[in-house]
């Protein structure tokens, strides 16, 4: 069974400061939620599909990672080391037993079970009790990217449609954009991580249909072409790296990008639902 996108983690320095830039192009942003281990988020929710922007705010929680245990707080540290952007990429879950099984079989890295829990803070300012299981994976060709599935075991106290309308009309997730130096070394791991064996080479590199949204894994050129020179001068150059989201957007007529060195070191593609 195919998974879709979930969300992407991108990671900021100063968390207050990305919020009120995705503020400013028109989306609506959760509260601040803390996490256990030192991290802290604002949510952009979609349908089905959210944008966790994230900082590090305790940084004496984290707990570092071992040879089977991959810590979340400690990874998106050590890539705040380099710059900021798009950390991970987050699939649906079909259930963590389920997640870890289908990864396993198909010879992907994983690592030992992962769950927590936290207080999710309401748009009528309550505060409700959000868990999540989390199955991570990692791509022998790109470790410096993190990969994992959520299951979200609250839904119900987790999306919100308050924080789901947005001034600038966007709705759905269209398109992760990963850049690689040669997008094909890619294809196994994805495919096996979003369970869809069918993808689509092109001249510009793979696109991956989910159950939620495309992946493109495009080389720096073809990226430059698709999304423009702004957005491409911005590319760090070590790859692979996750360079852009695109969203649609109900009643906007043309689309827009707004180029990474405006938005914390990703490009966003505004276009026409």
């Amino acid at each position: 069974m195919t998974r879709g996108l979930d969300h992407i983690v991108v990671a900021v320095k100063d968390l207050e400061a990305a919020g009120k830039a995705w503020q400013a192009l028109g989306f609506t942003v959760t509260p601040t939620n803390h996490h256990a281990w030192g991290t802290a988020n604002k949510l952009v929710q979609l349908d089905g599909f959210f944008v966790e922007l994230l900082s590090v705010a305790e940084p004496d929680k984290i707990v570092e990672a071992t040879e089977t245990a991959f810590s979340f707080g400690a990874f998106n540290r050590d890539f705040l080391k380099t710059g900021e952007g798009i950390s991970m990429l987050v699939a649906d879950s079909l259930g963590a037993e389920q997640d870890r099984a289908d990864y396993q079989r198909l010879g992907l890295k994983t690592y030992e079970p992962f769950g927590f829990e936290r207080e999710a803070n309401l748009p009528d300012g309550a505060t409700a009790k959000v868990a999540f299981d989390l199955t991570f994976a990692t791509d022998p060709h790109g470790p410096e990217l993190g990969f994992f599935a959520c299951h979200n075991k609250y839904p119900e106290n987790f999306w919100k449609p308050a924080f789901q309308s947005h001034a600038n009309g966007a709705t759905a997730v269209s398109a992760l954009y990963m850049v690689a130096g040669d997008p094909s070394d890619h294809h196994e791991f994805l495919g096996g991580f979003i369970g869809q064996r069918e993808m689509r080479a092109t001249s510009l590199g793979l696109e991956l249909p989910t159950a939620r949204g495309e992946i493109n894994v495009l080389t720096r050129q073809a990226y430059a072409y698709a999304l423009g020179e702004a957005a491409a001068e911005s590319l760090p150059d070590t790859l692979p790296c996750f360079a852009a989201l695109e969203v649609a957007c109900k009643g906007l007529e043309a689309r827009k990008v707004i180029p990474a060195r405006e938005l914390h070191g990703m490009s966003l593609v505004l276009s026409p639902a």
